[in-house]
């Protein structure tokens, strides 16, 4: 018996690791997202709406379901490892790189979608 389910738990753990190749590390989306929307409520909610409903509570930052309507992701991306530099005052803030592609994964799952035609 004890060897049987040695048997399958080797099984299924070999597997799992075919799947994935080595140097493989991405955490699953739900992860990331739910990792970006920790960091926009830490570091960005005192001025933008940071969730999928909302007024911004500072009226001059736009809520963060709208902001890829006005940045391409990969663009908003770089600028933020870069340390953003915008034409209002804004806190100075750098992200490193994980942090980054987190926030980048949390906004496009709450960008409000276009109504269809």
């Amino acid at each position: 018996m004890i060897n049987r389910l040695a048997a399958v738990v080797l099984v299924s753990l070999l597997g799992a690791c075919a799947g994935a190749a080595p140097s493989e590390a991405v955490p699953d989306q739900a992860a990331m997202v739910s990792d970006g929307r920790d960091i926009a409520e830490a570091q960005c909610a005192a001025c933008h709406a940071v969730g999928s409903y909302g007024d911004s509570p500072n009226a001059s930052a736009p809520p963060f379901r709208t902001i890829l309507t006005r940045y391409r992701a990969n663009v908003l991306e770089e600028e933020l490892i870069a340390g953003i530099q915008v034409a209002h005052p804004m806190p100075e803030f750098q992200f490193n790189p994980q942090g980054t592609e987190a926030l980048i994964a949390y906004l496009q799952s709450i960008q409000e979608r276009s109504p269809a035609p």
